[in-house]
């Protein structure tokens, strides 16, 4: 289904039952659906009238069920069936499982238990004073968790969600409308959809006055862009918000405080209480100095069960803290590099798939684009590595001509870092996630050879 009110009593109505959820996005493709099926095997899909006769030429065994029949149908209730789900329950039960891209090219179900969550939103609430008379924008799709921050936080405290509609985030003057019309009050949005307002002048439309609290996570916000976002709304808290699927949501929080430099970057933060936060090195050691890499890990009540049906993936990620010898200490290795700044603050720096080896030299791709996204007239930035042809490919956004923006890179750059070729896009495309498609950047580019 699409996010929807509908969607919301289905997948609260499965797990009061005793079971768990999965959200299948209607717009990705028959082959990932029915490969996610594949690994699920439901006993039920959910879907509404507009998507029922789609998912019924799907290759699946499992029942589906209309959701409007459902909900108007006023089914009896089996109060013994339900005592037995009540009385046999446990807290490390599994509340969803989202699932992810995977490298071998078979998405990965991330699992969450109900304790997870609980134990997560119940910090993330009360850090971040989210009461019941809020109203959360959910921007996020229902099979991105970030969304469940949107439908948890409402739960808990009462505050009232307000879904987006999606289409939304492609008509600048209706999301305004809607936002500023619906008196919202808090935003937990992917970056991408921060960038969308602020490239687009949302602000010079219309101002969502009500607007208190701003957080962002998926990727790192630009400082150009939180300079509008804070512009427009100068008494707001700003939070940036790190944390992969598999430790639920989030895992660092850092509030933005302080003036920053274009160039600079919105450190992580510290990490939410109950949850533990650390570096390693290639050698599985603690890394604790100022300024040096490691890889991020993590570890806590809100780490994920491991992936579905997927011992051998699950075995590769979650896995025994090196560091403690003593008993079983389960950690998630995120496979992101970061490194503590000078005030102690955690800084992300890369994916380390996006560290790479350049004419001898370890570069980080996200410094490169960080450097550029500094320079005037530049929106949006992603570098890619060639490693086939050994050249940096830099794409941006942005109305700077390709020679004075090379030129300028050279005088901040140095020789070794600097892309190998220049490319405006008019837009970054999308991943479902809503961050930056890289593999579609560089097949739309290659394609143009």
């Amino acid at each position: 289904m699409d996010k929807s009110v509908d969607a919301v009593c289905g997948m609260f109505g499965v797990v009061y039952a005793g079971g768990f959820y999965s959200f299948l996005d209607v717009k990705q493709p028959q082959a990932r659906t029915e490969s996610v099926l594949q690994i699920l095997e439901p006993k039920v899909i959910f879907t509404d009238e507009e998507n029922y006769e789609r998912i019924s030429g799907y290759n699946t065994s499992a029942k589906i069920w209309k959701i409007e029949e459902v909900l108007a149908a006023g089914t009896a209730i089996d109060e013994d069936k339900l005592k037995n789900v009540r009385d046999n329950f446990q807290d490390v039960n599994p509340l969803y499982v989202n699932f992810t891209s995977g490298s071998t090219g078979v998405p990965k179900g991330v699992v969450v238990c109900h304790r997870s969550v609980i134990e997560f939103i119940s910090c993330f609430t009360e850090i971040f004073g989210i009461k019941e008379t809020d109203i959360i924008g959910n921007q996020a799709p229902f099979d991105f968790d970030v969304s469940v921050k949107d439908i948890y936080s409402g739960l808990m405290t009462g505050a009232k969600v307000q879904i987006i509609p999606k289409k939304y985030f492609s008509m600048p003057t209706n999301l305004m409308d809607y936002l500023a019309d619906k008196e919202v009050t808090t935003l937990i949005w992917a970056v991408s959809a921060m960038c969308f307002v602020s490239v687009m002048k949302g602000f010079d439309y219309r101002l969502p006055e009500k607007i208190h609290t701003v957080m962002f996570s998926g990727e790192v916000l630009p400082i150009k862009h939180y300079k509008i976002w804070k512009k427009f709304l100068p008494n707001a808290k700003f939070v940036n918000l790190y944390g992969p699927t598999e430790i639920t949501c989030n895992c660092t929080y850092y509030v933005l405080d302080r003036e920053f430099e274009d160039a600079d970057v919105i450190p992580m933060g510290k990490a939410f209480p109950n949850e533990k936060v650390f570096l390693l090195d290639e050698n599985d050691q603690l890394v604790t100095e100022k300024g040096v890499q490691g890889e991020i890990c993590v570890g806590g009540t809100a780490l994920a069960l491991g992936y579905y049906k997927d011992r051998e993936r699950t075995d590769q990620a979650f896995v025994q803290n090196p560091l403690n010898k003593a008993y079983n200490e389960m950690i998630y290795r995120t496979g992101d590099l970061g490194k503590y700044d000078d005030n102690g603050d955690l800084v992300y720096v890369s994916r380390k798939d996006f560290q790479i080896k350049h004419l001898g030299h370890r570069i980080e791709l996200g410094e490169i684009e960080a450097v550029t996204m500094a320079r005037e007239g530049v929106t949006r930035t992603c570098c890619i590595y060639d490693s086939e042809k050994q050249r940096l490919i830099l794409f941006y956004t942005g109305d700077r001509e390709k020679i004075g923006l090379m030129k300028e890179l050279r005088t901040v750059l140095p020789p070794f870092m600097l892309p190998n070729a220049l490319v405006p896009v008019e837009e970054m495309p999308l991943n479902k996630n809503g961050k930056i498609d890289r593999n579609k950047l560089m097949s739309d580019f290659l394609s143009k050879k």
